[in-house]
Order: structure tokens, then sequence, then C-alpha cells
């Protein structure tokens, strides 16, 4: 052979190599193409699928928020109805006494009949949580139980800071303070 068809030879040889590999190029990129497109739906689909569940989530959310706050309405204007059931019966004997007062001129009857009231009352009260608050004079000054309404000159050194006097009484409610108790301390 002569170095011409030799060279023939190898540029025949490489030009079907080339051909080979652009023909192995362009199916890799064709199947990258494929793959990406694939991939492009699969995160598509992922996506819709995502927001389908984000929807769901906040419409339940919703619904939930809607539906306590319908529940926190409803028990509310239900709370007291509990309370108001068991003054009912105090309600009618403070009635029953009214009408007593107004026909019997017996004092000492009519004290007996309002003092059993005020038990009854007092009672119905401490049944459902509410207690008075036990202060007296000497007691020292907290400002989460008691308000100060006034200020005045110690009567005795022992008493500066704390309380004098108790003008109106404080109540809690289940341990927590619903009225507190006006005071009077000493300077």
């Amino acid at each position: 052979m002569s170095e011409k068809e030799m060279k023939n030879d190898q540029e025949n040889e490489e030009l079907q190599d080339n051909t080979t590999d652009t023909e192995v190029n362009e199916q890799e990129q064709q199947e990258e193409v494929k793959a990406a497109e694939n991939t492009d739906t699969a995160v598509a689909a992922e996506l819709a699928e995502m927001k389908d569940k984000y929807l769901r989530l906040m419409a339940e959310f919703e619904n939930f928020r809607r539906r306590t706050a319908k529940e926190r309405i409803d028990l509310s204007k239900t709370a007291t109805q509990d309370v108001m059931t068991e003054l009912l019966p105090v309600l009618d004997d403070m009635e029953r006494a009214s009408h007593s007062f107004e026909t019997t001129k017996d004092t000492d009857a009519m004290l007996q009949g309002l003092e059993l009231v005020f038990h009854k009352l007092k009672h119905v009260t401490q049944q459902k949580g509410l207690q008075a608050m036990q202060i007296q004079a000497g007691h020292d000054f907290d400002t989460e139980m008691h308000e100060a309404i006034t200020q005045i000159p110690a009567p005795s050194d022992d008493l500066k800071g704390k309380i004098v006097d108790v003008v109106e009484k404080g109540y809690t409610l289940n341990d927590k303070v619903i009225r507190f108790a006006k005071v009077i301390i000493g300077a």
C-alpha cells in the first residue's frame, strides 16, 4: 500500500470515529433532554401535589379557627348559665323576704330571714369558687392583692407601710383575684 492509500484509510477511519462519536453525543443529548423533561414533569407534579396539600391544610386550619371561635363564643354565652341557675333560689328567697317585710312588723323574724338568705347566697358563691380575702389591719400591703385608696399617718410605728383599715373586701375566684381589696395604709 502506498502512503496515499494509508492516509486515505486513516482519514476514513477518523471520519467514521467522528461520525460515531457525533451519533453517540446526539443520543446522549437526547437522553439528557428526556431525563430533564421527566425531571421537570416530576417536579411539576410534586409541586402541584404540595400546592394541593397546602391549600387543604390552610382550609382545615381556617375551619378549625372558625369552629374554636364559635365554641368560645358559645361557652362565654352559657358560662354564666350555671351560676344563674344556682342563684335563682336565692333570688326567689329575696323576693319572698321583700314581700314579708311589707306585711310583718316583727324585726327579729325579718333579720333571721335575711340572714338565712345571705347564708344561702354565700354558700352558692363559695361552691362556685368565690372566696373573700381574709385581710385585717396590721397585715402587710401586697400590690397583687390590695389596692391602696389612700394613705394616712400611721397610728403607731408598727403600722407604717401596713394596712390600717379595710374599706372594701377583695375576692378571688378559683385563686384568681377578681376584685382587689380596697385598703388604707399607714405612712
